[in-house]
C-alpha cells in the first residue's frame, strides 16, 4: 500500500483548523501540522492541544512567518527556538520537522536549525482563487508513494477544506495509507539527511533550490 502525508501550514486557529480537524477525525487519519508561534493564543492552543490528542504531529514554522533568509543567525534561532518552546509547552514533545516561511532558505539555516526541514508538493492552496476543484485536481495529480502533500490551515482556506472532503476518500481509493511526516520517515526506513528540504521521503536529491 502506498503512503502520503497531509500537512497543513499558517496555524492553529479556532475557525479552520477545527474544520480540518473534523475531517481527519471522520476518516481515522492523522496529519502533520506546522504552527506559527505567533498564531498561538490561549484559545487556538486548545484546538493544537486536540490536534495532538489526535495522534496528529506538530511541528516548527516559525515564530513570525517572516522571511528568515534575510536574517542574521541569532534573529533565525531565535525563530526556531520559541516556536519550538510553545510547541513543547502545548504537547510536552520537540518537533522533529521545519518548514521555511515561503520556502525561502539559505545555507546559513540548515547549519542554525537542527531539525530536518519540509518542503512538499503543493497546490497553491493560499490563493483564494484557487478552487477547490482546482486544488483537487492538483494534489491528486502529484500523489505518489512517499509524498508530503503541502496545504495550509490559515484562516478563510475554505476551499482547502472542501476539497479534502474530497481529496480524502480519493486517495483512500487509490491505495494510499495517511501518515505523518514522522511516521512516514520511520516506517520506510529513511534517515533524514542534514542539508536536505524534503518534498518526498523517497527523493534522491535535496531539491532546496540553492
Amino acid at each position: 500500500m502506498k503512503r502520503i502525508a497531509l500537512t497543513f501550514d499558517d496555524g492553529p486557529n479556532t475557525s479552520i483548523t477545527p474544520q480540518v480537524l473534523d475531517i481527519l477525525g471522520e476518516h481515522g487519519i492523522a496529519a502533520s501540522f506546522f504552527l506559527i508561534a505567533d498564531s498561538i493564543t490561549p484559545e487556538s492552543a486548545q484546538v493544537a492541544k486536540r490536534a495532538f490528542s489526535m495522534g496528529c504531529e506538530i511541528n516548527n514554522h516559525s515564530t513570525t512567518h517572516e522571511h528568515m533568509s534575510r536574517m542574521i543567525p541569532d534573529q533565525v534561532r531565535r525563530e526556531v527556538e520559541n516556536c519550538t518552546q510553545k510547541i513543547i509547552e502545548l504537547t510536552g514533545r520537540a518537533p522533529r520537522f521545519f518548514r521555511p516561511p515561503y520556502i525561502d532558505i539559505n545555507r546559513d539555516m540548515f547549519e542554525e536549525i537542527g531539525l530536518t526541514f519540509i518542503c512538499g508538493s503543493g497546490c497553491q492552496d493560499w490563493v483564494p482563487d484557487i478552487s477547490a476543484e482546482e486544488r483537487i485536481e492538483r494534489v491528486l495529480a502529484n500523489a505518489r508513494d512517499g509524498e508530503i502533500v503541502l496545504l495550509h490551515d490559515m484562516p478563510g482556506n475554505v476551499n482547502t477544506v472542501e476539497a479534502l472532503k474530497t481529496i480524502i476518500p480519493e486517495l483512500k481509493k487509490r491505495g494510499y495509507r495517511f501518515l505523518t511526516c514522522g511516521q512516514m520517515f520511520d516506517e520506510c526506513e529513511i534517515e533524514p539527511r542534514h542539508g536536505w528540504m524534503y518534498s518526498n521521503v523517497f527523493q534522491t536529491e535535496p531539491r532546496t533550490g540553492l
